[in-house]
């Protein structure tokens, strides 16, 4: 039996758990995210536990009811419903187990460090922007103003400035600032090869004006792409197919030169000054994009006995998470605690970036913000990028 079927099995209502007969579903989504604010606010540590398709009657037995497995289905999406209204986030999963071979619902909410939990936005005229609620006996209670302010109050004591935290590169110092070399992205493979298709195409447009034979074609073809590959008489529109999907086609071979030959690592240091460690901490950092700045989403695969081999899953999940949008790069990552006097590296496996000789002389600046379960408000900074 696994560890949530035990919890179900031997739990009782409490603050910590809660007991509810039916499943929520899409009619029920109010009660949802006032029974989670209201077990999150729980002045109780570790995880806490709602506990659908069970309940006690009358005289204290539990009754397993059971809850359908297409509750299970994401619609509705409860995680979307709780990370969309509720702030600061709840670590939040929903997991279906078997007991006594009846399907139960759990949701599990992970320990809440950083009470008060209220709505972020709106949901309805009865649940609103800044309503929090607690538990009292077995029923959600929306909170007061003076409830409020205590827990505000706790959380300020027991919280860690942002000015006693530093960030910066690693060295000898922690630097704000980071030289970076640059690379002729000329030289890219698919630039190459895109540029040999151009000239190709000129030639052959050429020949086809003065009304030439295929010879001239062909020996320009072996100049530009090799004898060891076969000439093929390609219309003009198959060649401009084939430099539409040119970049697509040499993806791993550019990748190789961006960051295994001519990348740049990017780690990251923290160093916490204050007397306590930072709890569940995690940083984001925020770059603009540019055509000639490339940041890898991914770690690249090696090049080995001539072929290009996939990273091991472990390798990549070590990798910081990357999100690229038009105007910026966006990366992120989790630190867990970060203990009080020593200087953390954030990434267990540095950002791989590569600068064109087109960004020459100018600075790219880089926007991180530090979270904390016990930090008073993130601390944010910027460094910069010296290209």
């Amino acid at each position: 039996m696994n560890r949530l079927a035990k919890i179900v099995q031997s739990a009782t209502p409490s603050h910590r758990i809660q007991f509810r007969r039916n499943k929520y579903g899409t009619s029920g989504a109010r009660e949802f995210l006032r029974d989670l604010l209201a077990i999150a606010n729980a002045d109780v540590d570790g995880s806490r536990y709602i506990i659908v398709g069970a309940e006690f009657d009358d005289g204290g037995q539990k009754q397993l009811v059971g809850v359908g497995r297409d509750d299970f289905t994401g619609k509705p999406s409860y995680l979307a419903l709780a990370r969309d209204f509720i702030e600061p986030p709840v670590r939040l999963r929903y997991e279906s187990v078997i007991v006594d071979d009846t399907r139960v619902g759990v949701y599990e909410i992970g320990d809440c460090q950083d009470r008060p939990y209220m709505m972020r936005k709106d949901f309805s005229e009865t649940l609103r922007r800044g309503d929090a609620y607690m538990r009292a006996g077995d029923q959600a209670v929306k909170m007061n103003r003076r409830q409020l302010q205590t827990l505000f109050e706790k959380k300020f004591r027991e919280s860690v400035s942002g000015d006693s935290i530093e960030i910066g590169f690693p060295g000898e110092i922690i630097y704000k600032d980071m030289r970076v070399p640059l690379c002729d992205l000329s030289q890219l493979p698919s630039e190459t090869a895109a540029t040999n298709i151009r000239q190709f195409m000129e030639v052959k447009s050429r020949m086809k004006a003065a009304g030439g034979n295929t010879m001239v074609a062909r020996l320009t073809h072996a100049r530009l792409f090799g004898t060891d590959s076969p000439y093929e008489d390609r219309s003009p529109e198959e060649l401009s197919e084939e430099m539409h999907q040119i970049r697509r086609q040499y993806l791993d071979e550019d990748e190789h030169y961006l960051f295994q030959k001519h990348g740049q690592s990017l780690q990251f240091v923290i160093y916490n000054q204050g007397d306590e460690p930072l709890r569940d901490a995690s940083l984001t950092v925020v770059m603009p994009n540019h055509a000639a700045f490339y940041v890898a989403y991914r770690l690249p695969k090696l090049f080995k006995n001539g072929n290009f081999v996939e990273r091991l899953p472990s390798e990549q999940a070590d990798y910081p998470s990357v999100k690229l949008s038009d105007d910026t790069v966006r990366v992120s990552a989790n630190l867990g605690d970060v203990p009080a006097g020593e200087i953390v590296e954030v990434f267990t496996r540095p950002l791989l970036i590569c600068a064109g000789k087109d960004l020459a002389g100018r600075r790219i600046g880089i926007q991180f913000a530090l979270h904390a379960s016990n930090l008073r408000a993130p601390a944010q900074s910027k460094l910069r990028l010296l290209l």
